[in-house]
């Protein structure tokens, strides 16, 4: 990857939908070649996808959490099993692996409180290889979506 590439990245970052002919000018690449860039990108895995940004109350989403959530043991089958099978549910958002304290931090999307803890207690707590949950909810929150640079 080049300084063109990492150009494109960036643009892309803040404009998924950007047109081929205007992100090629913003490049300064012939779109022809800028089009095969992008599609490189995308085939080499660096560019995972292009996605729509939803406010959640359109969806009928009234609260997110972090759930922290500790293992009774740690071996890789473990971790890994649970971490797919918390993957598929729809109102997982996200799931993190982390170090200390705890093993995982899981962003949900639910209805409301009631669907909040529904969910702990169904389909979190309920699982034998859990041993500890703590609950967070998130009042509000911001994201970039550009990531820092570090091979220039």
């Amino acid at each position: 990857m080049d300084r063109i590439d990492f150009e494109i990245i960036r643009q892309l970052q803040n404009n998924g939908r950007i047109s081929n002919k205007s992100l090629a000018a913003k490049v300064g690449l012939a779109p022809s070649t800028n089009f095969e860039r992008v599609k490189q990108l995308h085939e080499d895995g660096v560019v995972r996808g292009v996605h729509a940004d939803i406010h959640p109350r359109a969806l009928g989403i009234g609260l997110e959490a972090m759930y922290f959530v500790d293992l009774i043991k740690h071996s890789r089958e473990l971790v890994e099993n649970f971490q797919k099978e918390i993957e598929q549910m729809p109102e997982v958002r996200s799931v993190y692996l982390v170090s200390g304290q705890f093993d995982f931090l899981i962003h949900v999307a639910v209805k409301d409180i009631d669907h909040l803890r529904d969910l702990a207690l169904d389909s979190i707590t309920i699982r034998p290889e859990v041993t500890r949950i703590e609950t967070v909810v998130i009042f509000d929150y911001s994201r970039k979506f550009e990531l820092p640079n570090y091979k220039t």
